[in-house]
Formats: structure tokens, sequence, C-alpha cells
């Protein structure tokens, strides 16, 4: 699920922070990829006449035609993947997978139904909804990726906070994911539809977290500064090391995977609630002592535990010698053996994949200029300059909004006929 709205918040509050372009622009790079949600993708995607995709033996092959042509893409494109995937899930997440699972078996029944009695779009609609990606659909891929030359690792729990470690130390440009609770973990960039199909023409979205917090008003210095953290001494460390906790508690606010969201809090509401109360904890404070009670707080909302798993989540150092990882050559005939005896898929294409595999794989070795040179931090006048940029955008973006309402209501209010 990840955050709800987080991506609308920081495109209209922090629009500098997101950049939308092709996947050739990302020739040279290495990217940690959350292999869970990308296979999740597959699943849904990739398939035929509303049913996933299936060898002569009744086996399911859609995640593995989608892992094994949209990763071909990326290397088509020079980009070097890393799988990540998903380990143990936090305790706190298991409300919110039994509610998924639930979910589930509901849209089992109804997708059983709407086969009986309901029309091509109800079946198609109900199916997608069933879907859940198993261990076995994992162990396959994992399988493939070894056979492919290509590397993966293993997430002590999640797979986008391990992503976020390898981006944060250099080993890998960004991190890839739907999930916007990526950026929750400090990915300083998020990469979001490049486990696309070519089809769906969808762009590449570049999300830069520093560039989010400048527009949000939430710089790192801030860390230090917030209430939920009362000691100096501590205050200092954590203000160096920490994404500022004001969008960590925004994000929880918002509705992430640990927590339900408040009811009637939507994303305008909860970053103005940040915004004026500093923290969760003047946030919580402020709606239980509302003698109006506009919000009613969960029963049970252990926002500490949120943050606490977002701040110091369970991950491997990029250092960690199983985060070490190559890109190898494709054993072809093991791969031949595998998918198409195996699996059923057509052996000429399987082959023509493997050599663009040996063969964009060396020319991915290239390094892009941004790689020799160290970013410069931008000096405190720099960032008032773009500070006040962007507060005139928004403000020009508010008044080409609040004219367009105008105008629509003006457009309403005239009698039918009248000039």
């Amino acid at each position: 699920m990840g955050i709800k709205h987080l991506f609308q918040v920081i495109q209209e509050n922090a629009p500098d922070a997101v950049k939308a372009g092709d996947i050739k622009n990302h020739f040279g790079r290495k990217v940690a990829i959350d292999a869970s949600m990308s296979i999740y993708s597959f699943l849904i995607a990739v398939r035929s006449e509303g049913q996933q995709l299936m060898s002569e033996s009744g086996e399911t092959t859609s995640h593995l035609m989608g892992m094994f042509y949209r990763t071909l893409r990326m290397v088509d494109n020079g980009i070097k993947p890393l799988y990540v995937f998903d380990g143990a899930p936090p305790k706190l997440k298991s409300g919110e997978l039994a509610k998924r699972t639930a979910r589930k078996a509901e849209a089992t029944e109804a997708h059983e139904e709407a086969k009986e009695t309901g029309t091509a779009e109800d079946v198609e609609k109900f199916s997608r909804r069933t879907v859940r990606v198993t261990r076995e659909h994992n162990a396959e891929c994992k399988k493939l990726l070894k056979l492919m030359g290509i590397p993966y690792i293993d997430a002590p729990t999640e797979a986008e906070a391990q992503c976020a470690v390898l981006a944060r130390a250099g080993k890998v440009y960004a991190a890839a994911s739907e999930d916007m609770d990526t950026l929750c973990f400090d990915a300083p960039i998020l990469l979001r539809h490049l486990t696309f199909s070519e089809q769906r023409k969808e762009p590449i979205q570049e999300i830069h977290l520093d560039r989010a917090l400048e527009g949000l008003g939430m710089d790192r210095q801030q860390v230090g500064n917030s209430s939920w953290h009362q000691n100096p001494f501590m205050d200092a460390i954590f203000s160096y090391l920490l994404p500022a906790a004001q969008f960590i508690d925004l994000c929880i606010l918002l509705g992430c995977d640990y927590l339900e969201p408040i009811p009637k809090v939507g994303p305008n509401t909860a970053l103005k609630l940040i915004r004026e109360h500093g923290s969760l904890e003047k946030v919580v404070e402020a709606i239980q002592s509302d003698p109006k009670q506009k919000y009613v707080m969960p029963e049970d909302w252990p926002y500490q535990d949120a943050r606490e798993l977002f701040l110091h989540p369970d991950v491997r150092e990029a250092d960690h010698p199983e985060c070490d990882f190559k890109w190898e050559a494709p054993d072809v005939e093991a791969l031949v053996e595998f998918l198409v005896k195996d699996k059923g898929f057509n052996e000429d294409r399987v082959r023509n994949g493997a050599a663009r595999l040996q063969k964009n794989l060396k020319t991915a070795q290239q390094s892009r200029l941004e790689g020799f040179f160290k970013p410069v931090a931008r000096t405190d006048q720099e960032k008032a300059s773009l500070k006040r940029k962007h507060d005139e955008k928004l403000q020009e973006s508010k008044k080409r909004k609040k004219e367009e309402a105008k105008a629509k209501k003006e457009a309403k209010a005239k009698p039918r006929g009248a000039a």
C-alpha cells in the first residue's frame, strides 16, 4: 500500500522534487528494485483473457514472463538492476496483512460469482484482487535471476528499507518501488514505474527526497528541534543521521502499512496539522483535547512504534557481506532448460533474450559522468533562493486554481441560454 496520497502532497507542495523521464535517461545506473512489489505487478499485468499465464502443466508463469522481459528491457537501456526480496514482515504490519488476506478472500468469492453472472469487466476486476505473491513465486524468480546473471539479495524485513540503505551508501543510484514509503526509510532517490511494460507508455518518475523536504519546509536540521526528542545531545546526533522527523510523522498521519489513518484526516488536513503542531505527539494531544471532537483517534494507534520502524528498520549495512553483488554472464543452456522445457517459453525468444543480456550487461559497465563527481552541498543563500522560487510557484499555482474554480462557479451560475 505504501503512504496514502504522499505523491500528491509532494507534487503539489514540492514540484521540483519530481522529474518524469524516459527509461533511457538512466543508462549506466545501478538500481535496487523492490522485488516483491515488481512480482505482484507482473502477476496482475501479464495475463491472457483475464487469467494468469500458465504452463502446459497448469503452473502460473506470469511472474517469470514479467521478470524475464521487464529485466531485459532495463538491461537493454543500460540499467544494471539488483533485486531485493522481502524478509519477514514487522509484527506491527500483521494487522494490515490480515486485512489484505480478508479482502483477497472476499475478492475470490466475488470473482467466482462474477464468472457465473457478471460481465467480463467484473471478472477481470475481481480476478486482479485475488492475486498474491507466494514463496514459490519468489523462489522461481530467484532461480530465473541467477540464470540470467542478475544479482539479488534478501532483506531481513522490508525490501524498501534495504533498497534505501544501498542507495544512501552509493552502491546504487536509486531505490525502485511503487511504494512511496521507500522515502520514509531515507532513500535519497525513488524511481517509480521502472518495471512497467513498454506498452503502458508511463514515464519513469524520479523523486528526490531532499528536494521534497525543502519544498515541504522540513529540512533535515529540523529533526533535532522536533518535540518527540528532548535530549539536546541526542538531538545533535539525530539531526545529522536521520531524515526530517516531521516528514515521517506526516507519512504516518497520511496512512501507512503499519497503522490505519485517522478518520476524516485527508492529505491537506494531515499537512496542515503537522505544520501547525510540529509533531504527532502534539497532533494527538490537540485532537484529544478538542472539545468539538472534530477527529476521533483510533482506539489502538501506536504511532511511536510505527515511527521507530521507519527510523530504525531491521536492515543490513551496505558493507555487509550479504550486500555484495555483481552482474554475471547468463547461463544460456540452463536458462533454456528452465524457461523453455520446464515452463513452455518460446526457445527463440529466450535465446535472443540471453544474447541481449550478454551484450548489454557489458555495455552497461560504462560509467556515467556523474559517478566521477561528488555533489556540492547547497549554501544557505542558494537554499533560500530555491525556497523563494518554490513559494512563488506555489502561490501562482494556488492563484490559478482559485481563478479556475471561480470561473467554473460563474459558469454554473449562468442561466441557460444567457450570452
